[in-house]
């Protein structure tokens, strides 16, 4: 099935999304997104031409998403906390056709800069006034790209995972099956939908079981409660930064109508996981997903909760975990997560050698990931591969901080970690290094690389250093950072900080 053919069965009179004051039926959304596709393509999108999309949460997001690929267009949704610079990358990388924005963007100078050439951006407000047009449809198959999802890779350049229609439908159709959800299901998005994990679970899964969406457009907790309340929502998504704030909550009845809590993005932790079940009697069901996998992975089960672990599989995905010789390793033996299934992405864009490294031949893709897997099938992730921080649910990659601080002046080296912290998940810490003679100043510091990264990237923890820990081959030593910053601040939390 192609992808923005996955809530054509529904009936039209059906309500399908909710958006602060307005909602719409199952057939009021087909007609628009027809109505959107029959536009783009009078703007000349053609068979995979690439569009952006930079917006919040609303209704204009999923309406343009699905209009573009059924212009036979394939849809970039780009991080709208990102700067100007850092979408013009995605711009050129992508060779991006056209931009759908709420509003116009400033990105003609950072465009120059990279040599890339101009850029048309239309606003939702004129879709919305659009004429109307005859929309004639395109030949595409399940194997055609339909997306592509920037995800921060440890060059410090993100990279676009590539997806096809055939792989977000199959991740919506195994995900619903595996948790169930049905057509009385109503799901509220409070989780950016640029993010692949948003788009599959919140909007891609509830809209193919001909369920309902409600979304807020940027979370804020007691909003979020107040509209599970006003509309009955049976599934909440969320990360583990969420989870913990409700469970922090004296208001309990909030949240009577919700059968499933899903979570994912970062680590829930035994202690909250535990706790969360015991309070509201039901258990939060951690998943796993990565984009590259479209993204779902795994998930626990509502009948089989397995503590610290993120379930096994979703239909039709394999996992296995090797070793360094990778070789297949028998039950709660540690080593690589590997998975397999017709959610693997079609690769990356531009970047074969990172695609053959990504994916084998065989199609088992690695995902970086250490853990082990018990008898049941259960996967319990222990470590990570890479050094990728999750702060807030979201994806950071040190390097790519690194170059950033690297190019202020006087900074001789840096390095970036991440620890552990109750409310994000991880803090960003950033060590530096003054070239001798140099002094530093880290407010200073800290107010140049806002503008330069996007707001979740900028550091939160400022240590001014003589030298870092480093082994023999001259590569830092990362682990002895992470247990001297969690020591020192455990001592004093203000300690090395900025503000």
């Amino acid at each position: 099935m192609l992808f923005h053919d996955i809530f054509a069965h529904h009936p039209k009179e059906r309500e399908a999304i909710i958006d602060q004051d307005r909602s719409v039926t199952y057939g009021e959304f087909q007609d628009l997104v027809e109505r959107w596709a029959a536009y783009f393509e009078a703007l000349g999108v053609k068979k995979g031409d690439r569009v952006g999309l930079v917006s919040k949460n609303c209704l204009e997001f999923i309406v343009t998403y699905f209009a573009v690929i059924k212009a036979g267009g394939v849809i970039v949704p780009i991080n709208f906390q990102l700067v100007p610079r850092e979408i013009a990358y995605i711009v050129k990388d992508t060779a991006m056709k056209l931009l759908v924005v709420k509003e116009a963007l400033p990105l003609a100078e950072p465009l120059q800069e990279l040599s890339a050439p101009s850029l048309m951006q239309i606003t939702f407000d004129e879709l919305h006034h659009a004429p109307e047009q005859e929309f004639v449809p395109v030949s595409l198959t399940e194997t055609d790209p339909s997306t592509i999802i920037y995800t921060s890779g440890t060059t410090g350049k993100p990279k676009g995972a590539m997806l096809s229609h055939g792989n977000l439908y199959a991740n919506a159709r195994d995900f619903m099956e595996s948790i169930p959800l049905t057509a009385e299901d109503t799901a509220l998005c409070v989780l950016p939908m640029y993010h692949c994990f948003a788009w599959t679970v919140c909007v891609a899964g509830p809209l193919l079981c001909g369920g309902r969406i409600v979304i807020q457009a940027v979370y804020q907790f007691k909003a979020a409660m107040r509209l599970v309340k006003q509309y009955g929502v049976t599934m909440f998504t969320g990360v583990p930064a969420v989870y913990r704030l409700l469970h922090e909550s004296r208001d309990l009845d909030s949240v009577d109508s919700v059968r499933y809590f899903i979570s994912g993005g970062a680590p829930l932790g035994l202690d909250l996981a535990r706790g969360f079940a015991l309070k509201f009697g039901r258990p939060v069901l951690e998943g796993y997903g990565l984009s590259e996998a479209s993204p779902v992975v795994s998930v626990n089960l509502p009948h089989k909760v397995k503590v610290g672990s993120i379930g096994p599989t979703i239909a039709h995905v394999k996992a296995k975990i090797i070793n360094a010789h990778g070789e297949e390793v028998p039950h709660f033996e540690r080593g690589e997560l590997l998975v397999k299934g017709p959610n693997v992405m079609l690769g990356y864009l531009n970047l074969p050698d990172a695609t053959a490294k990504a994916i084998e031949k065989d199609g088992w893709l690695h995902t970086g990931d250490v853990g082990y897997m018990d008898e049941d099938g259960f996967i319990f992730l222990v470590d990570r591969v890479k050094d990728m921080i999750i702060s807030s649910g979201e994806n950071v990659y040190p390097r790519e901080i690194e170059e950033v601080v690297s190019a202020y002046p006087g900074v001789a080296e840096c390095s970036v970690i991440g620890i552990p912290d109750a409310l994000r998940g991880q803090a960003i810490c950033l060590y530096v290094v003054p070239r001798e003679g140099e002094t530093i100043d880290k407010k200073a510091l800290r107010q140049y690389l806002i503008g330069r990264i996007a707001p979740y990237k900028v550091p939160r923890e400022y240590f001014l250093v003589e030298s870092l820990p480093k082994t023999a081959l001259g590569k830092v030593r990362k682990n002895v950072l992470r247990d001297e910053t969690v020591a020192i601040l455990s001592k004093n939390k203000f300690a090395g900080r900025a503000l």
